[in-house]
This record gives structure tokens, sequence and C-alpha cells, in this order.
């Protein structure tokens, strides 16, 4: 299934839930043809379980990629990223959907149950984000020592613990 389709599907089943969509295509430099696409479905976090659902349904085995996040002053921003058609030649193609949380309510529901791979990711956005991931079969620090307090997320803007506990050696002469 193209990029195409595969978007077209989304807009069919979730139409209004979508909150924008668009497809990136970068061109082959020598073939002038489409070698690598992008698709980007943001939508809300009640919606994003039923379409990652939804993307098993369409792709049975969606290669899961990573999460990134990004703190947007009053949202955390997550990405979900996906890579459909992996190994398949010229038709590969990653789509990532875009979910905005209020630092009100920075929680969303797993999706380890669906695609296991995804645990990694999801505790690293617990810790560095500080965004409750519920569900999540396992909740214990990752990539965080045990000497920064709880509480303290270094990706997070408003963070203000962090400075005093990393040692700036630029700021001693070393």
């Amino acid at each position: 299934m193209n990029a195409d389709k595969t978007l077209n599907e989304f807009k069919k089943k979730f139409g209004s839930r979508i909150l924008n969509a668009k497809i990136d295509r970068i061109k082959h430099k020598l073939k002038k043809t489409y070698y690598k696409t992008r698709i980007w479905i943001e939508t809300d976090k009640a919606s994003f379980r039923k379409m990652a659902v939804f993307l098993c349904e369409l792709y049975p085995l969606p290669h899961f990629c990573v999460i990134s996040g990004y703190d947007l002053g009053e949202f955390v921003e997550l990405n979900y990223h996906f890579s459909l058609d992996f190994g398949s030649k010229l038709k590969e193609k990653v789509l990532s959907f875009k979910i905005k949380l209020d630092k009100k309510d920075l929680t969303i529901e797993t999706i380890t149950d669906l695609i296991p791979g995804a645990l990694i990711s999801e505790r690293e956005i617990q810790e560095m984000l500080g965004v409750k991931v519920k569900g999540i079969p396992d909740t214990r620090r990752l990539f965080l020592p045990d000497e920064i307090p709880k509480g303290v997320f270094p990706w997070r803007k408003d963070n203000k613990g962090l400075d005093k506990l990393v040692r700036n050696l630029h700021r001693e002469g070393k």
C-alpha cells in the first residue's frame, strides 16, 4: 500500500480526529523517483491508541522506531515513529503520529501490548519528560541514575532542579 492510500485509509476511519496530516517525499537524486516517504498524522491523545490499533490492522507487523519528545512550553509533543514495508526497496515509508499533551495532564496510554518494542521509548519519555504512560508493564528507571531525584525531568524546559545536579566543568576551568 502506498503512502497516499495509507493516509486515505486513516482519513476514512478517523475523519475529524485527525487534526493535521501531510506526506513528505524526498526524491532520489539519480533516478528522480520518490524513495523516501514520511506520513505525518497529528491527533489527540484520546484517538492515538485507536490509530495505533488501526495501524496494526493495516500493517500487521509495523516496525516501531522510536518516540521523540519535545517540550513546547505549555505542551509536550510526542512523535511515535513507525517504519512501514520495512526492507522493501523503494517502498519503505515512515508513519509518524504527533500528539500534543497539555502539561496539566501529561498522560498517555501504552502501546506495548500492541508493539512490545515500544517499552524502552515509553520508559524514556516517563523519565526524561515526566509523561505518565498508563498501563506500561515496567515503570523502573532506565536512563537516569538513582542520584537524580524523582520529579526532575532533563528534557523539560521548565525543570529547575537539574542544574544543581550537573557539574559544569567548562565553568570550573577543567
